[in-house]
């Protein structure tokens, strides 16, 4: 059976992630990420000849997720910015199986710009004003409401990450969606 590289590679980038949220960065050595991934450390240096190979595999792979997200954000029926927020609340789950694969390499990425790595921060801001950047054209040009949209989305995210069950998102949403129509001149619509 011939094997996936690409398959490899993010199933490598995952196993660095899991451990960097779970244990941090120090404990993300090579040898500990190809045991996770079920690889030979010959394996892993094969698609990742260090560490620092690892953390731009991770990038890379922040850079993908948030891009497919932005496609789908993009194409959401009830527009960006509820896109944003609901999925803000409902995809953070970050305990056990239920992580999903954005918010995984996400919080990995925080976790290792928090340790000072400057390449992480820079990756974040680029995707981060990315979704601003959509949600602030769906609010025509309105920077700041953009900016308040992107907080309440990201605090919904920081609470459910906790595990914090948000019980009003229905309401939030309607609340932002409401914003929204009235960042529009009269008669615009969409």
């Amino acid at each position: 059976m011939a094997r996936d590289p690409a398959a490899t590679r993010d199933r490598l980038v995952d196993a660095f992630a899991e451990i960097v949220v779970a244990t941090g960065a120090r404990s993300a050595t090579l040898e500990a990420v190809a045991t996770s991934a079920g690889v030979s450390k010959g394996g892993l240096l094969y698609h990742f000849g260090s560490k620092d190979a690892l953390v731009e595999g991770l990038l890379d792979r922040v850079r993908r997720l948030a891009a497919e997200d932005r496609e789908q954000m993009r194409a959401a029926p009830e527009g960006p910015a509820a896109y944003y927020v609901r999925t803000s609340a409902t995809e953070a789950q970050v305990s056990g199986e239920d992580v999903d694969p954005l918010s995984r390499v996400i919080i990995a990425t925080m976790r290792l710009a928090q340790a000072g790595d400057a390449r992480t921060v820079a990756v974040y801001t680029e995707v981060n004003d990315a979704w601003r950047r959509l949600i602030e054209e769906q609010v025509g040009g309105d920077r700041v409401l953009a900016r308040l949209i992107q907080c309440i989305g990201d605090g919904l995210w920081a609470s459910s990450s906790m595990g914090v069950p948000v019980t009003d998102l229905d309401d939030v949403v309607a609340r932002v969606q409401r914003l929204v129509a009235s960042s529009r001149p009269a008669g615009e619509t969409g």
